[in-house]
């Protein structure tokens, strides 16, 4: 699995003309899903994610969680993610899971965010969304279960 994660002022995504989720201070979560994911592998990228430290403390220093400051998460899916740009000019999306693979995995994410704490507001898994964010920092990482120790 494979997420961006952002720390945010607010975020907001709309679907219809209609908002879907909203949150203040916290972190917008863009999440793809790949074939070789896991549900344990999506336990331990939704226990990396909320467990990060990066929002600063009374010396500037990124050591404050999303407990910490009482945060919350906005989690979208994005098949994106795993978008290939190495041939040609248009992407392919072959490294992105099915969405019978995928839908289950995210529904898993959102569920894991809740049992940490962080109930998550979220997009719809495959609409079509607008996705506002105020950018904290910035600050914007990618977490990557290939990637976690």
């Amino acid at each position: 699995m494979r997420a961006v994660v952002t720390r945010v002022r607010s975020a907001s995504v709309t679907i219809d003309g209609a908002v879907n989720g909203q949150i203040g201070r916290g972190f917008l979560i863009l999440l793809g899903v790949c074939p070789d994911d896991t549900p344990e592998k999506c336990r331990k990228l939704a226990e990396k994610i909320c467990g990060l430290r990066i929002f600063t403390d009374e010396n500037d220093k990124m050591n404050r969680s999303l407990t910490d400051v009482g945060g919350s998460v906005l989690v979208v899916s994005q098949f994106t993610l795993y978008g290939d740009v190495s041939h040609g000019r248009r992407p392919n999306f072959l490294a992105a899971a099915r969405p019978e693979q995928a839908i289950p995995l995210y529904e898993q994410f959102l569920a894991e965010c809740d049992r940490l704490g962080f109930p998550p507001q979220h997009g719809e898994f495959g609409a079509h969304m607008l996705v506002e964010s105020v950018n904290e920092g910035p600050v914007t990482l990618i977490v990557d279960t290939d990637d976690l120790k």
